[in-house]
């Protein structure tokens, strides 16, 4: 394990110091959670287009529990493991790049990781049928949130691929779940 996360550290100060101060406020932009909102918006209207009103309340309520539930995990392992987040390590001040306006305590694992990563999965397969190439945009959108949180500083690699491997499982069951009462509770 310990080499595991030797590993860990060696690939985070690598990734982290591939930054400099030209890409820094675009990084900050992409790993603020409200830069997020426009895609949310277009989300929201796409599905409105193929779910229509009450599906697209339906859907509202299943992705707040969804997300609800990525935050709780991510805090709960974060709380259970202690793992410090890097801008925590104190002797690495010169070898990395901290650029977040703040730092939690912990950071295994990655709570923006894991939400946005359940969102891509979620709504790529639940607009598939209608745009077919959504969730390629949206991986990618969710692989580069995950990038951010190294960049500025506040996570390890393998916080942000464990909250990508948990996001994805959780966007995947809550699709299989709105599936099911969508079809339930509309004529869709």
């Amino acid at each position: 394990m310990e080499t595991l996360l030797g590993y860990d550290q060696e690939l985070f100060l690598f990734l982290n110091n591939l930054g400099s101060e030209t890409w820094d406020g675009f990084w900050l932009v992409v790993t603020n959670k409200l830069s997020s909102i426009p895609l949310y918006a277009l989300l929201l209207f796409f599905i409105y287009q193929k779910f229509g009103l009450k599906g697209m309340l339906i859907t509202m309520v299943i992705v707040a529990v969804m997300i609800t539930c990525t935050d709780q995990i991510s805090d709960f392992f974060k709380n259970y493991l202690q793992r410090p987040r890097p801008c925590k390590v104190f002797s690495w001040e010169e070898t990395m790049r901290f650029i977040a306006p703040r730092c939690g305590r912990y950071g295994y694992f990655s709570g923006h990781a894991t939400s946005s990563m359940a969102t891509a999965v979620f709504a790529g397969l639940a607009l598939q049928s209608k745009y077919r190439n959504l969730i390629f945009i949206l991986l990618f959108w969710a692989v580069a949130i995950g990038y951010s949180r190294i960049y500025v500083g506040v996570h390890y690699p393998l916080d942000v691929l464990t909250g990508m491997v948990a996001g994805a499982l959780l966007g995947f069951g809550f699709y299989v779940l709105q599936k099911k009462v969508i079809a339930k509770y509309t004529e869709i």
